[in-house]
């Protein structure tokens, strides 16, 4: 159904279709830091979860507090088990008559799997996953909101992370929702598979520059975005992985919450999430070191312009941004990153 995105957008690709550089990787990352660049982030998953009692279940199954969100409103929350180990990370999106999760890549059909579980006989509650039936776009720098602004969606514009409304340009009907999976700043457009290529040669005409994979991953390592894979698995925490700004600590139960509550009265985090520069590449699952002790390893790297940058998870009684480490025989400190939160949010 992408064919006649992928035929306009003269992207390398991977296997799976999915574009992973224009050819411009420095120049995408210019204009994601300074103007506007380009996501092609169709590849990501989408759900939607309906019925009567969809806002009720999400609730009961997340961190964040979706019960209490009104249509036209959104927020990043976590999917974890029940020993409150990361699932996914997702920004459910409160429509009229539905709740529309973005989700990470290829993550769709399991969570729905898991959701799946907890939907009783009695429990008025429907998902799909309409991944392949649509796409999703994100607009990324300090320009992405003249954009917004040209395709008529102005009342966006300073609005708080996740509110979002659907317009219609040129035929097609997309919605607009404020931020992105790497910056609340950001901008994400869903619409229509069908409406993928003439979508994307709009965005492109007023000036957006295409972003890869390849760049995409430099961006959101830069940022400290975690990913399912990487920093999101059974071995860690949302606390751990910096995400605290999608947990409501005061909503009630939910699966995990136990769990969490703890770690945070008893301050129970034992490694969180940084990042760090080298000169030299690692490998993931590195080990780090302080003084032949070790504190922590390597979950991301990735080789920039200016040598590499990964993430890594390290003990919390060892410390955090300015520590030196040793990862591997390569000297270097931690750094703290704009995406991570490590206390609750206000």
């Amino acid at each position: 159904m992408l064919d006649a995105l992928r035929s306009i957008q003269s992207a390398t690709c991977n296997a799976a279709g999915v574009p992973l550089s224009f050819d411009n990787d420095d120049a995408a990352i210019a204009a994601a830091t300074g103007s506007v660049a380009l996501y092609d982030a169709s590849h990501w998953g989408r759900i939607r979860v309906s019925d009567a009692d969809r806002l009720n279940f999400l609730h009961n199954q997340s961190t964040n507090d979706l019960k209490n969100r009104q249509p036209g409103e959104g927020c990043d929350t976590v999917f974890v088990t029940s020993t409150a180990r990361t699932i996914d990370l997702a920004t459910a999106y409160i429509l009229d008559d539905a709740v529309l999760l973005n989700v990470s890549p290829g993550s769709a059909p399991e969570l729905i799997k898991v959701l799946d579980r907890y939907i009783f006989f009695s429990d008025k509650v429907k998902l799909q996953d309409i991944s392949t039936a649509t796409v999703a776009f994100q607009l990324m720098g300090p320009a992405s909101q003249t954009i917004v602004e040209q395709l008529g969606a102005s009342q966006l514009i300073s609005q708080p992370y996740g509110t979002h409304a659907e317009i219609t340009i040129a035929d097609m009907t997309i919605r607009i929702a404020v931020g992105g999976n790497l910056n609340r700043d950001d901008y994400t457009i869903i619409a229509n598979a069908t409406d993928a290529a003439p979508l994307w040669e709009t965005l492109t005409t007023h000036g957006a520059v295409p972003c890869g994979e390849t760049a995409w991953e430099e961006l959101r390592i830069r940022q400290g975005r975690p990913m399912p894979g990487n920093e999101l698995t059974d071995a860690f925490n949302p606390l751990e992985a910096g995400l605290w700004h999608t947990i409501s600590f005061d909503k009630g139960c939910y699966i995990g919450q136990e769990t969490i509550a703890r770690l945070e009265t008893y301050n129970g985090v034992k490694q969180q999430l940084w990042g760090f520069h080298s000169d030299q590449p690692v490998e993931i699952g590195t080990t780090i070191t302080i003084d032949g002790s070790k504190v922590g390893q390597v979950t991301s790297i990735r080789s920039s312009s200016d040598g590499y940058i990964g993430l890594a998870y390290i003990k919390t009684k060892a410390g955090g941004a300015g520590l030196a480490v040793t990862i591997g025989e390569i000297q270097t400190t931690l750094a703290d990153l704009p995406y991570l939160t490590r206390a609750k949010q206000v």
